[in-house]
């Protein structure tokens, strides 16, 4: 029996007192995958990333273990629940608007101490203050570093389109534009590198392209090196109180921990290991997140069909933005139907092997996604569901 197949055994053995779909933590792997962020770190402290797990009861346990310290949060709104909830280091990586959520976090100074939020325009700041309806609590201020690589004048650029601060006269100057504006501080640098973090150096069938993604990688890696740590001593010289310097993500973990102007690193896709995350040649993770969908018909020889099963992923669509039917091996999308709203149908010789009721178990393309489409986790430990924990979803929270 391969390991897979043995993976299998167990998921449908803690499970079968369940209907699907469900979906469920592997919790074996997801602490083998906690624990080697925290060797790739290299003593570094790891800020999660709630957006790649949505669901406290797992922000809890990953958080309880050493190497770890604080959440990255992606809306004002889940920051201020996570704050509420006794999180005491927020830190908010998007910009935002919410002007109620300000005006709530400006006002109480448990929230003000537990929350940082994300600058790269003054405008912000302006929207901010105006936003305060009274509130006098100062608000700790994290400015985004663009660390996009840009060639030949700017006129090839890889790396997403986020902060407009990348140089460091850029970045110190509204580091100064903080320091004069009463109600704020700076507390702290983030620099998200996500065309090395984020994109995948092996990609099956293609080893020109994957040769072409190193390439840019390293030279990525070599020119941030440099420019990150000219913010820092930019930023530095305007706030020298600054508490943290944030890089990295789960697939750089070791190149940012490795530099100094770096205190700490962000992850947390690399806890539940989803299918984008097969195509690295820096790390191996452990899948720990599935979802199982129950056979619903037996189409013909070679096919079934499961119900649901059609959960895209964000970013450019694509294949790669699929599901993969994982377990049992072998099974394939109906090219002419990919994965459906209300039903999949799935093509292998496998599938002859299968009846009504059994299930196949998929792994999303990105991490906590998935969490937006099933209300609760079903937490398994070798063959046992030792607990059922809600998503945001399951505690009626959907920031997005």
């Amino acid at each position: 029996m391969t390991a897979r197949a043995a993976d299998r055994a167990r998921y449908d053995r803690a499970t079968a007192q369940l209907d699907a779909p469900l979906a469920l933590v592997d919790l074996d792997a997801f602490d083998a995958n906690a624990a080697d962020l925290v060797r790739r770190a290299g003593g570094k402290p790891v800020r999660v990333a709630s957006k790649s797990v949505r669901c406290r009861a797992l922000l809890e346990r990953v958080l309880s273990r050493e190497g770890f310290a604080g959440i990255m949060s992606f809306t004002l709104a889940e920051s201020l629940w996570l704050a509420r909830s006794g999180f005491e280091d927020v830190l908010l990586a998007y910009p935002s608007v919410d002007r109620e959520g300000y005006a709530e976090l400006s006002a109480d100074p448990k929230l003000a101490a537990a929350v940082t939020v994300m600058v790269d325009d003054p405008a912000q700041l302006r929207l901010i203050d105006a936003a305060r309806d009274g509130g006098r609590e100062e608000i700790r201020v994290c400015l985004e570093l663009d660390t996009s690589l840009r060639l030949l004048g700017g006129r090839v650029r890889f790396g997403a389109r986020r902060s407009p601060l990348h140089s460091p006269g850029q970045v110190a100057e509204l580091a100064r534009a903080v320091a004069r504006t009463p109600g704020f501080r700076l507390v702290g640098l983030m620099a998200y590198e996500g065309h090395v973090a984020g994109v995948g150096d092996k990609v099956a069938g293609s080893p020109l392209r994957s040769r072409a993604v190193r390439l840019m990688q390293a030279t990525a890696r070599r020119e941030l090196v440099v420019r990150r740590a000219e913010v820092v001593r930019a930023v530095r010289s305007v706030a020298p109180d600054l508490e943290f310097v944030n890089g990295g993500g789960t697939g750089s973990v070791q190149h940012t921990a490795a530099e100094s102007a770096v205190t700490e690193i962000a992850a947390g896709s690399g806890l539940y290991v989803p299918r984008l995350f097969d195509n690295y040649t820096s790390f191996t993770g452990r899948p720990a997140a599935l979802f199982a969908m129950p056979v619903v018909r037996r189409p013909g020889v070679g096919v079934v069909t499961v119900l649901g099963g059609g959960y895209p992923a964000s970013g450019a669509p694509g294949p790669d933005r699929l599901p993969v039917p994982y377990l049992p091996e072998g099974l394939a999308y109906d090219p002419q139907e990919g994965a459906g709203e209300v039903q999949t149908p799935l093509l292998g010789a496998v599938a002859d092997d299968l009846l009504i009721g059994d299930r196949v178990w998929f792994r999303h393309a990105k991490a906590g996604e998935l969490c937006e489409r099933f209300d609760r986790l079903h937490l398994v430990t070798g063959d046992e569901v030792t607990a059922t924990v809600p998503t945001y979803r399951g505690e009626g929270r959907t920031f997005l």
